[in-house]
């Protein structure tokens, strides 16, 4: 039984044909996450411990909070 194989392009195409702009582009994303990170926690900061508590986090929560933007610290999941 012969079963065709179809090649189709996919977004992701060109990241194989080319390593180094993969390389590039990965490097690319993790910095804007690092600095999306580093400014939410000093956002975060910023804030009083009156304030973080309306918003559902303790201090010492910053840090987790920053790092895992798309947890809740209460348990709820949020998509990204």
């Amino acid at each position: 039984m012969d079963t065709p194989y179809h090649s189709v392009r996919s977004p992701h195409a060109i990241a194989s044909a080319h390593p180094r702009l993969a390389i590039v582009s990965r490097c690319w994303a993790a910095l804007l996450d690092w600095q999306e990170r580093a400014r939410l926690r000093q956002r975060l900061s910023n804030l009083n411990d009156h304030e973080l508590r309306d918003i559902g986090i303790a201090r010492g929560e910053i840090d987790y909070v920053a790092s895992h933007r798309a947890v809740d610290p209460r348990g709820a999941i949020y998509p990204q």
